[in-house]
């Protein structure tokens, strides 16, 4: 087995605004800024969705 990762292929996104799922349901939406390997994101001017009535602006996001 490789200890390297695979880079995602998320280039294409860069600077695009994204919606992404996590675990525990928490869903965000922002511009991607950034990323690794590992698909830690950064996402910038980013809103969360605690349920479809209600979103939080939470700023610049590292997950």
């Amino acid at each position: 087995m490789s200890s390297k990762a695979a880079t995602p292929e998320l280039k294409k996104y860069m600077d695009k605004r994204v919606f992404v799922q996590m675990n525990g349901a928490r869903k965000v939406t922002g511009v991607l800024r950034g990323y690794d390997p590992f698909m830690n994101l950064v996402l910038d001017e980013a809103v969360e969705e605690t349920n479809p009535a209600e979103k939080t602006a939470i700023g610049m996001v590292v997950s």
